[in-house]
């Protein structure tokens, strides 16, 4: 009798653990939308919220998808040219910024000055593209569009972007 309890519950813990499994697969299966979906979501967004008109979103998604390698994808919290902190690495575990897979505690990882000086170079062409992306949007968006989109940039660029915002000081360093 104690078997027969003993291999029944062993029997519903592991169809468990199968069908947990699978719930897992299920939810890994759902892929990440492609680059054309993306830009098509990017000009369906704007579209809506600065209200473009048919022609001005065709315009749009024309000038999307002549930036989006550009300027990476928005929203996917990946850093621009798809070189972003792979699942599961953790602070200054990045190896092209001098981590090499392992923690260090928290702390930034030094940088060579050949990596700075790439580092300085990528943001500066980063700079530019979006110079050049808002000057070709006004082009499409009238003065009034065109406003709250900069309204809009500039709210991003106060609260750091994408990233979530200020997070305080680190570490024990004092606040400034």
């Amino acid at each position: 009798m104690k078997k027969m309890i003993f291999t029944l519950v062993a029997a519903v813990m592991m169809s468990s653990a199968v069908m947990a499994q699978d719930e897992q697969k299920k939810d890994n299966n759902k892929q990440r939308p492609n680059k054309t979906e993306m830009i098509q979501r990017r000009t369906e967004m704007m579209a809506g919220r600065y209200g473009l008109n048919d022609k001005q979103k065709k315009d749009l998604l024309k000038l999307n998808t002549e930036y989006a390698d550009k300027m990476g994808r928005p929203g996917m919290g990946m850093h621009r040219g798809g070189r972003g902190m792979r699942p599961g690495m953790g602070r200054g575990q990045h190896p092209e910024m001098g981590g090499e897979g392992k923690s260090n505690g928290g702390k930034r990882p030094e940088m060579s000055e050949e990596q700075r000086a790439k580092m300085k170079q990528e943001m500066e062409q980063m700079r530019k593209n979006r110079e050049q992306y808002a000057a070709e949007l006004k082009k499409i968006m009238n003065d009034e569009q065109y406003k709250k989109y900069q309204e809009d940039e500039q709210q991003n660029r106060n609260r750091g972007g994408m990233r979530g915002g200020h997070r305080g000081p680190r570490g024990n360093q004092p606040q400034q």
